[in-house]
């Protein structure tokens, strides 16, 4: 789905999607104008985070806002997020919006430390647990080129196999863009 200005959430098994992301080097004017067309995107999905990777930007960084809705809750921006420390297990109902009608329970630890820098380059250390925990372990998983399906059971792998085929499925049947083709070396579509 395409949010304001054209950003769409790309869906497995969109390769990029398994990709490391870079480094920010430095947070630009244009790159704050993008992460704004950004909230929108996670908003009209019913999302609480949405990494970068997850529209085709290979960049490390993700928005959160537990609260899910524009203009309720706290927005948040990681730039180049590091987990420093974690503590407990905790197994909890996943989905993702890279993976439409597919959830299951991952395990995650349940409180951790993580530092990064905000858009205006100041650094931050956070203290987060339970849902905001999750959230950003969920998120940083997109930045490492890991999905939820990486973390699921035999069984809710057998019982998400429907969804992961029908995602399959519609990705090798939508049209390629050019740069797709050229980059498998075929010819661009005329």
């Amino acid at each position: 789905m395409l949010g304001g200005d054209g950003e769409a959430v790309i869906h497995y098994p969109d390769p990029r999607l398994r990709e490391r992301s870079t480094e920010v080097e430095e947070v630009t004017d244009e790159m704050r104008k993008r992460i704004e067309t950004l909230w929108p995107v996670m908003y009209e999905q019913g999302g609480i985070g949405l990494a970068a990777p997850q529209v085709g930007w290979m960049v490390r960084l993700f928005l959160m806002n537990l609260a899910g809705e524009s203009d309720e809750g706290e927005e948040v921006c990681f730039v180049n997020p590091v987990v420093q420390s974690k503590r407990g297990i905790e197994v909890d109902e996943e989905g993702c919006l890279s993976l439409p009608n597919v959830h299951g329970a991952v395990a995650r630890p349940k409180k951790i430390v993580v530092t990064g820098k905000t858009l205006d380059g100041d650094e931050i250390e956070v203290e987060a647990e339970g849902l905001a925990a999750r959230c950003i372990l969920h998120e940083l998983d997109h930045l490492d080129g890991k999905l939820i399906i990486d973390h699921f059971s035999e069984q809710d792998q057998r019982k998400n196999a429907g969804a992961i085929e029908n995602l399959e499925r519609a990705f090798a049947d939508r049209p390629r863009v050019e740069s797709e083709a050229e980059a498998e070396g075929e010819p661009a579509p005329q």
